[in-house]
């Protein structure tokens, strides 16, 4: 499905569900949640093989979020799709939740592949991708990770191998914000273009802007459309993204909401998705 109007909507309720969850738990990595949405959007909108009534079911497309700190990000497009009740975004890592703060898929319906220490998830995405490509079951594998965790040295083994071994059912994006923990990426570990320096790696690789939900579909149609190679997409993308007190901060990876400003954010966020919905 090429719907902008379709992915615009998901992604303003995935930020909603986003601010929810920061809101009930009274803190969260809002950063790197928020700027991911719009992929989200486009990704869970219409472009995924998936059935929230059958979230196993074989030959379905398998999504792997490798930095797992955005894992919210994850459950409020989940819910937003039916996985699960909305309500079950309240529980966000209290006790006995199956939203841990980590992608859990023993805990979670619709998360394929457990997630959590950086680097690794590329690592699972690969052996996915491989594993559907021996059962010839035309599964698409989509793979988000960080820039910072670009740092990691298991991303580039994971690219180097997917190269070598021409996974191209694997799609990667890049969540090219600019931010990490400790500060700017290109003041902790300068990462250059990283589109070159993939396609240096033998991948197919673009880069869009991250919240043009229009160009993300565009690209990915791309990359599915390639053989005989693993594709990358990096997203340029703003770090809190459609959350004034994260976008306006500059150490907004981790940080706390109280009721008021979760309130206040979703007042924005509801006018905007008002407007989408009486766009002709």
């Amino acid at each position: 499905m090429n719907d902008k109007k379709q992915f615009d909507l998901l992604a303003v309720r995935i930020r909603m569900n986003i601010i929810r969850q920061m809101v009930a738990f009274g803190s969260g990595h809002i950063g790197g949640a928020m700027s991911i949405a719009d992929v989200l959007g486009v990704l869970y909108g219409g472009v995924m093989d998936v059935d929230p009534k059958q979230p196993r079911r074989e030959g379905r497309d398998w999504f792997v979020l490798s930095k797992g700190h955005a894992g919210p990000a994850v459950y409020a497009a989940l819910a937003a799709r039916g996985f699960f009740p909305e309500d079950v975004l309240d529980t966000l890592n209290r006790p006995g939740t199956t939203l841990p703060s980590h992608c859990d898929r023993f805990r979670t319906p619709g998360v394929d592949i457990s997630t959590g220490s950086l680097g690794q998830g590329i690592s699972t995405a690969i052996g996915a991708a491989l594993g559907n490509r021996l059962r010839n079951n035309g599964s698409t594998v989509y793979l988000i990770v960080g820039d910072g965790e670009c740092d990691e040295g298991q991303i580039w083994e994971g690219v180097l191998f997917a190269a070598h071994h021409k996974v191209d059912n694997l799609i990667m994006f890049v969540d090219y914000n600019k931010k990490q923990l400790d500060g700017e990426t290109d003041a902790v570990c300068k990462l250059g273009d990283l589109r070159r320096k993939l396609e240096d790696f033998d991948w197919h690789a673009q880069e869009v802007d991250g919240h043009d939900t229009a160009a993300i579909y565009g690209a990915i149609q791309k990359a599915k459309a390639e053989r005989g190679r693993p594709s990358a997409i990096v997203l340029h993308t703003v770090k809190g993204k459609g959350c004034m007190k994260a976008e306006d901060a500059a150490a907004n990876h981790h940080m706390t909401f109280t009721p008021e400003e979760g309130e206040a954010e979703l007042a924005v966020l509801r006018r905007q998705l008002e407007a989408l919905e009486v766009e002709v």
